[in-house]
């Protein structure tokens, strides 16, 4: 928590100061739950100095949490490999991992982390070039975390310039209002329509 804390206050240095041996020292304790978490925190430390070591200590520590049934774990990694595969990799398995987060979560009743996942998804659907469901998404989304950690306020910034102030705030008051039930369900058939045009495009 250190580390996730030092990088949120943007000083990094010390966070990958605190984050040398965390690896290392979880795998002494042979508890799969201690390593999958030093691996999330490995890989949100790195995320945005070295995407490529991150991405690695990412999928090895998805892999240890859905084995041992972590799935608070799961999901959180699995919303990091969604901002790291949506930057530097797949825009499929960004989805694959997006949506496998957002289920979670909200199966689990888990509200206030949704908003981390979803803020993911906005990011995505802005780079994708989908911005009306971009807007949404990221009025649910937008809080003091998620603008922190995820560039959602660039994302923000980018959609009021190209939708302009009033379709901005329309779109994203509509977000802000629904219940957790309407955007998980909006989320889901936004991804499916990305998804089906991905595909199209990739064959």
């Amino acid at each position: 928590m250190l580390v996730i804390a030092l990088t949120m206050a943007g000083k990094s240095e010390e966070a990958k100061a605190a984050a040398t041996g965390i690896i290392e020292a979880a795998e002494a304790t042979h508890n799969p739950w201690a390593l999958a978490n030093a691996l999330y925190t490995f890989g949100y430390v790195f995320s945005e100095s070295d995407p490529p070591t991150a991405l690695d200590a990412l999928r090895r520590g998805l892999v240890i949490a859905h084995d041992s049934g972590s799935r608070l774990t799961e999901s959180l990694i699995a919303t990091m490999l969604a901002r790291l595969e949506t930057e530097h990799g797949d825009p499929l398995a960004a989805l694959d991992y997006i949506t496998s987060a957002v289920a979670n979560f909200y199966d689990s009743g888990n509200i206030a982390y949704i908003q981390f996942a979803l803020a993911i998804l906005a990011v995505f659907f802005d780079r994708l070039g989908h911005l009306q469901p971009a807007a949404t998404i990221a009025g649910y989304a937008l809080n003091v975390p998620t603008t922190a950690s995820f560039q959602l306020s660039t994302v923000i910034d980018h959609l009021r310039n190209v939708l302009g102030e009033e379709t901005y705030e329309s779109l994203a008051h509509k977000g802000k209002t629904m219940t957790a039930s309407d955007i998980v369900a909006y989320a889901y058939d936004q991804i499916e329509q990305a998804r089906a045009a991905l595909t199209a495009v990739a064959e």
